[in-house]
């Protein structure tokens, strides 16, 4: 076995993309964002500031009844699944738009909340806050 030299590029992103909230650690290694190896279906983070963060989960031709969204000890999970009364009957005569169900799941990490949850078209999106403890905060201490 030989010791570690490089950092592999591919799986350092898929670490990067699976830990939302610790960025700065991976900016300091290597700032670019890829895929994983499940795309489906199509996602976003996105990072408004140092506490605020987002999901945008492509999820065309879901109904809203059809995602579940969960959040499970550290684990947001968001599951679309559609039901089979929407399809019977329907005629495709071409299908573009993927129709699979899918579950995805992002590793949150300490003191990342899950706020508001909406779909708007065909968007979900997911807002996150990191909320640390006051004690936890760095602190000046006063010189006397």
């Amino acid at each position: 076995m030989q010791p570690l030299r490089t950092i592999d590029a591919a799986a350092l992103a898929h670490l990067n993309r699976a830990l939302i909230g610790f960025d700065r650690i991976f900016h300091q290694i290597e700032n670019r964002s890829v895929g994983t190896n499940n795309n489906y279906p199509p996602f976003n983070i996105i990072k408004y500031d140092e506490q605020n963060y987002g999901i945008e989960l492509a999820v065309a031709g879901f109904l809203k009844q059809e995602i579940t969204v969960e959040v499970d000890q550290d684990q947001l999970v968001i599951r679309g699944s559609h039901t089979d009364d929407v399809m019977e009957g329907t005629q495709y005569i071409h299908r573009g738009l993927a129709a699979r169900d899918f579950e995805k799941a992002f590793t949150l990490p300490q003191y990342m909340e899950v706020g508001e949850v909406s779909l708007t078209h065909g968007i979900l999106h997911v807002k996150l806050t990191q909320v640390v403890p006051e004690a936890l905060k760095p602190r000046q201490i006063e010189i006397k």
